[in-house]
């Protein structure tokens, strides 16, 4: 996961909020609200780091807090991100992000500038996810189930490709390949960019050191 820092809302969601009995079944323009989401969390989904497409098939609308306990957030942008499907259809076991979410709560948002994600999860080398703080760890596990073994599959297969480029002999400087994974550069991120991002930071500290 990476902290995302949300922009403004779709002009047609705005206007939407001003018209009587607006709510969230009844916006038509979702389509503008899925490229507003993609866009600003660089083509990735906010939880599981996985590619993520603006249209109906290529991702979902996730609501923070959810629709059911909190229906005047329904069309609050600060509450809305872009998530991957999340295995929708498959069984619990299988399912992740805000599939698996459901209409549980979180201990944190990733949208929280004060309180970055980043500086509470880490990954490990062999794809794991893990927080220090026992309650977000269990939010990481039991409501996310990002440790599901696909997504853990995953995370380790791009770190292991990033190490490679290192056994081969070319020497990685962290302040010069950061900015393709943290986000400083435009354009879409490399999926699971997190896990690389958390890896040249922790090589980078042990330089200063």
């Amino acid at each position: 996961m990476r902290t995302v820092r949300k922009g403004p809302a779709p002009a047609s969601l705005i206007q939407h909020r001003q018209q009587p009995h607006a709510d969230y079944d009844n916006y038509a323009d979702k389509a503008a609200l899925r490229q507003a989401l993609v866009a600003e969390q660089r083509g990735l989904c906010c939880y599981c780091q996985s590619r993520i497409w603006a249209t109906p098939d290529g991702m979902k609308i996730e609501h923070w807090q959810c629709q059911a306990d909190h229906p005047e957030r329904q069309l609050d942008y600060s509450n809305l991100l872009g998530a991957c499907l999340g295995g929708h259809g498959r069984p619990e076991s299988k399912q992740h992000c805000d599939t698996r979410k459901g209409n549980n709560d979180l201990c944190f948002s990733v949208c929280d500038l004060a309180h970055p994600i980043e500086r509470e999860i880490r990954f490990l080398g062999d794809g794991t996810i893990k927080a220090e703080d026992a309650t977000i760890d269990d939010a990481l596990n039991a409501v996310l189930n990002l440790n599901l073994p696909r997504l853990v599959s995953n995370r380790k297969a791009v770190l292991t490709a990033f190490q490679q480029r290192l056994q081969n002999g070319r020497r990685v400087d962290p302040e010069r390949e950061l900015p393709r994974w943290d986000g400083n550069e435009p354009g879409e991120l490399p999926e699971f960019a997190q896990v690389i991002v958390y890896w040249l930071q922790k090589r980078q500290a042990r330089t200063v050191e």
